[in-house]
């Protein structure tokens, strides 16, 4: 069981690695981000995983709202800086239809403590192997992280980010699904 857990620490670390080698691709040659295409404008994938309070939620409990999914970890340096900009914009465009929703891929403790530090005001499910596939139902083929899909409200896939996602795409692709 241990010997799983170092397994998947170590995919998480290579996820990181490629997803920062992008980001660093992406700044010093000024190339456009890199679109999941195969996965843009399909059908949100159906999954159930449980918060924090191990009560268990379909994504389906949020359509009909933008959903901003954040695969993430507590661990992962552009995590924990992206995560106060997603409390500001839930704040701020949660009455409009849009929905946070956090997929923590990360040890449950490690994820309350967390949550509870940064104020999180968005729900945040928890999940291993499970999330790490439900990702890769999404897209995320290389299990980096962050990673993080936007949902428009008939639930097509419209926006993936892989890696931090900034103020001015996160606000820009929010409105253009309002």
């Amino acid at each position: 069981m241990k010997m799983r857990y170092v397994g998947l620490f170590v995919v998480f670390l290579l996820g990181i690695w490629g997803g920062n080698t992008v980001i660093k691709l992406k700044t010093e040659n000024d190339a456009p981000p890199i679109k999941m295409s195969a996965t843009l404008n399909k059908t949100m994938s159906e999954f159930t995983l449980p918060d924090l309070k191990g009560v268990k939620h379909n994504i389906t409990e949020w359509q009909g709202n933008v959903i901003i999914l954040n695969f993430w970890a507590t661990w992962c340096p552009p995590c924990q800086k992206e995560t106060p900009l997603f409390i500001d914009l839930q704040e701020e465009y949660g009455e409009r239809g849009v929905q946070f929703i956090g997929v923590a891929i990360d040890d449950l403790q490690k994820v309350v403590d967390f949550t509870d530090t940064y104020g999180v005001n968005y729900p945040m499910l928890v999940g291993a192997e499970d999330a790490i596939s439900i990702a890769k139902q999404y897209g995320n083929r290389f299990g980096s992280l962050p990673y993080t899909v936007v949902i428009n409200r008939q639930g097509k896939i419209s926006h993936i980010q892989n890696g931090e996602l900034k103020r001015d795409v996160a606000e820009k692709t929010i409105i253009t699904l309002l």
